[in-house]
């Protein structure tokens, strides 16, 4: 501990976040923009984190500039080091009388919903001097936020067919587990009856899917070309999936939606099980290593698994 104390000491801990910044968003314009500095103050910083440092730091490349050897280093150094700080943190808010702070939570659209809106209502009856901010975000972006440190947990999913690589940074907790359903407009042929229908039978129908960046997307497409043996016809794209239900009971396309997306507020779309296997995803919960211990993390987390298992009792069907 005294060697990170010294370190301290001698390298400013926000330039030190700065340049791992840098390092993960590639351009300075990019770090001013995602902590809402300008352009000339991190370079300012940076320059003096070189002079703290001795050596070398940044190397000129075209219009921009990359880290050295050195930088890099200092990079490894700077995610242990900024680990150990969170962990001292969280052991002084742990004697605290009463859990207070702020946390920032990203979230998919779906677990936002049903799972995080839920489980927030338990979290402000318990501990209600804990402030909460939220925002919705797709894993592609919010994962790499909670790993630098400006979100403090993310509800995001996972697909069997695309794993995402694994964070060293980041402690992963599984919360639910659903499975998807087509999903008809009422008035749609194949919408009658309660049996499953089949992917291969939906060929000919206008889709709406998920965007093309995203994992939900990926998910439609593959199972329409591996299992359905045909390349749908996207018409419409979105990750707001009430967006995609509306366009469905409007008559204008079929989608795949997940369990967690309710569809008794919409009478006019009918959801049915697939035929050829069952399609499935994880619904998770991500927070850094450093902040396990944090009292507001660890409430916010016991509210979570409490109303993931209200979701899967509703689900099971009563004897």
């Amino acid at each position: 501990m005294i060697v990170y104390f010294f370190f301290t000491i001698m390298l400013d801990l926000r330039r030190l976040r700065l340049l791992r910044e840098l390092n993960a968003r590639g351009t300075i314009g990019a770090v001013a923009l995602a902590l809402d500095y300008s352009p000339s103050a991190v370079s300012q910083q940076l320059a003096l984190l070189e002079k703290e440092a001795g050596v070398p730091l940044l190397e000129r490349a075209g219009r921009n500039v990359r880290l050295t050897a050195a930088a890099q280093t200092l990079v490894g150094h700077t995610d242990v080091l900024l680990a150990r700080l969170e962990e001292a943190e969280a052991d002084l808010e742990a004697t605290a009388e009463q859990i207070t702070g702020t946390l920032r939570v990203a979230a998919i659209q779906s677990a936002g919903l049903y799972l995080l809106a839920p489980a927030l209502r338990r979290l402000k009856r318990d501990h209600p001097a804990l402030r909460t901010e939220v925002t919705d975000a797709e894993p592609e972006t919010s994962l790499p936020s909670l790993a630098l440190g400006t979100l403090d947990m993310v509800l995001a999913d996972q697909y069997p067919f695309l794993p995402r690589p694994p964070d060293d940074r980041l402690d992963i907790e599984p919360l639910l587990e659903e499975q998807f359903h087509i999903v008809l407009p009422a008035a749609h042929p194949l919408a009658g009856g309660e049996g499953p229908v089949s992917l291969a039978a939906l060929r000919d129908e206008p889709w709406a899917i998920g965007k093309s960046d995203s994992h939900y997307g990926e998910l439609i497409l593959r199972a329409c070309r591996a299992l359905g043996g045909y390349e749908p016809d996207v018409r419409h794209r979105s990750n707001d999936l009430l967006m995609l239900l509306a366009l469905v009971a409007n008559g204008q396309a079929v989608t795949l939606l997940p369990d967690l997306v309710r569809l008794d507020r919409e009478p006019s779309a009918v959801a049915r099980d697939i035929a050829e296997v069952p399609l499935v995803r994880t619904v998770f919960g991500a927070i850094r290593h450093g902040s396990a211990r944090r009292p507001a993390v660890t409430a916010l987390l016991a509210a979570l698994r409490a109303t993931a298992a209200d979701l899967r009792s509703e689900a099971t069907p009563g004897p």
